[in-house]
């Protein structure tokens, strides 16, 4: 669908006239544009994102988290010495009427981000040393949210992370068997049935207090930061849709899920899916040098088993989808779905074969 970006910008407290806009970026659930502006002889560029209401149904909470999230972190960036605070933290602008969004007659919401220049993102990580870079930006992240003051943030996609739930729903679509598909992914049945013992350690003991709940941001993928073009440091966490309460160990296992691997999510051959130990120690080395000194001996007892819980977690969503027809997830073959389920299980398969080698890992760095 196309839209008019040059009347959506003109609502957006930006300065000059516009020039062009080109879809940006490679997310799938909001629309992004980089929009570029002249002034004089200056062409200044600025991120616009139509905000997917039908996923977040709430967007004028959730743009709420996203400003107390970006205002604090501004606020303790100012206090580092050497900080970039426009490059370092997402900057939202406002609309000429000073609101965060802007919803337009059609009812699509809207909102602009200052552009972050000299830094890109990455759809695959290209090096160990990308994945310490990028584990050790989303500690960071966490590390300057420690001290968000009350109240807790809106949860935007309530109970994203709560395995127990997800699984729940996988034993309700299986038996409905809605799409009479059970009998022909019976392995992968009995593989998830096999751990749903698993899928309540990260939230009884976040009932029992043992872990502690902080603000995550809850899609750890690789290209949710960006990287610095010229010594490769992670500079700034973006796309904070899902940043809401939770456990640390829901953001360290999602960077496990989407890093260690050597192939695609929706891989057929599972002879070249394989989990990758140094990837691992990479993530676990960047992620406590930022986030060592505040983390709980709980937290980090439980780095390597968040990495099979949340890739166990997107494993069961995808087989849930296709024993229910595909009516969550966009799929462009057909057992889609099941290609990708099979995937996941395979990283977790290879996750429990070297958990020893893991947990090592963790008590070399903790």
């Amino acid at each position: 669908m196309k839209y008019d970006l040059n009347a959506v910008v003109a609502q957006f407290d930006v300065p000059g006239a516009f020039v062009d806009a080109q879809p940006y970026g490679s997310g799938h659930i909001n629309d992004t544009y980089l929009v570029r502006l002249r002034q004089d002889r200056d062409v200044t560029p600025w991120i616009v994102q139509r905000v997917n209401h039908r996923i977040f149904q709430d967007v004028p909470g959730l743009m709420r988290n996203i400003q107390r999230v970006t205002e604090h972190v501004r606020r303790r960036l100012a206090g580092i010495s050497g900080s970039d605070l426009l490059r370092e933290t997402l900057t939202v602008v406002p609309t000429r009427a000073g609101q965060a969004f802007h919803q337009d007659a059609q009812g699509d919401f809207w909102r602009t981000y200052v552009f972050i220049t000299g830094a890109r993102t990455y759809d695959e990580v290209q090096s160990a040393a990308m994945a310490r870079q990028a584990a050790r930006a989303f500690g960071t992240f966490q590390k300057l949210l420690m001290d968000l003051p009350a109240p807790a943030l809106l949860e935007t996609i309530p109970r994203f992370h709560h395995t127990p739930s997800r699984f729940a729903t996988l034993e309700a679509a299986l038996a409905a068997d809605r799409a009479s598909r059970a009998d022909s992914c019976r392995p992968e049945i009995e593989f998830a049935l096999a751990r749903k013992a698993t899928t309540s350690v990260l939230v009884d003991q976040m009932a029992a207090g043992v872990l502690p709940s902080r603000a995550t941001h809850n899609d750890t993928k690789i290209n949710n930061v960006m990287i610095d073009d010229r010594d490769g440091r992670g500079v700034c966490i973006i796309d904070l849709d899902t940043v809401m309460p939770g456990t640390v160990l829901y953001d360290f296992g999602d960077e496990v899920r989407t890093t260690t691997g050597t192939a695609a999510e929706d891989e057929r051959d599972l002879g070249r899916v394989h989990f990758q130990v140094r990837m691992f120690e990479a993530l676990v080395r960047g992620y406590l040098e930022a986030a060592r000194e505040f983390l709980v001996p709980a937290e980090v007892d439980h780095l390597a088993f968040s990495g099979r819980l949340i890739t166990f977690e997107i494993g069961i969503r995808f087989l849930t989808d296709y024993l229910e027809g595909d009516v969550y997830f966009k799929t462009h073959r057909p057992g889609h779905n099941l290609d990708r389920c099979r995937t996941q299980f395979e990283m977790v398969r290879q996750m429990e074969q070297q958990s020893e080698a893991m947990e090592q890992i963790v008590s070399r760095y903790r």
